[in-house]
């Protein structure tokens, strides 16, 4: 864990975002994640909207069909393994 400088100068830890990955993300997970990236700054921040943002403009999910509340929830978890 590294550490960062807090206000008073003490030195504060905190995360890495990528700290508990075994490889670099894939080209998928990153086309992924700037969609939902994408749909948050669209003001998109519930999972139904979410959906609909990646079936519009996101990444088909990797079995090509459309993505749902469960698939999406699925492969989340699947990822965060």
């Amino acid at each position: 864990m590294t550490t960062a400088p807090s206000p008073a100068g003490a030195e504060v830890p905190y995360l890495e975002p990528n700290q508990s990955r075994s490889a670099p993300p894939t080209e998928f997970e990153n086309q992924l994640g700037d969609a939902i990236e994408s749909a948050y700054a669209a003001g998109v921040h519930d999972l139904e909207g979410l959906v609909g943002r990646l079936n519009a403009d996101g990444p088909p999910p990797p079995d090509n069909e459309q993505w749902t509340a469960a698939r999406f929830t699925t492969l989340m978890a699947e990822l965060g393994r």
